[in-house]
């Protein structure tokens, strides 16, 4: 049976997040700048945008270098608390 501290991730390898938040001009560079504290590797050429359909939201996938669970952990926990995100996949 799988133990809690058993990860399906191999690490390290790259791992796409989404993360949403409402279309501002600010959004994609602070968005860089907070994965860029927990991947120091990561850059803004690692990131798609797509903007919903109405031009009022933002998605934006970042693919960061994974080196450990406790990695991801922090940067989902600093994506999700940070105020100008929605949402984090």
């Amino acid at each position: 049976m799988p133990q809690p501290t058993d990860s399906l991730i191999e690490y390290p390898s790259d791992f796409p997040i989404k993360i949403m938040g409402a279309m501002q001009d600010a959004f994609a560079q602070t968005m860089v700048e907070v994965v860029t504290l927990h991947d120091p590797s990561f850059h803004a050429g690692k990131m798609e945008m797509r903007p919903s359909s109405k031009g009022n939201y933002l998605a934006l996938t970042v693919t960061v270098r994974a080196t450990s669970r406790e990695q991801l952990d922090n940067l989902y926990r600093a994506l999700s608390s940070h105020p100008m995100v929605k949402v984090v996949l």
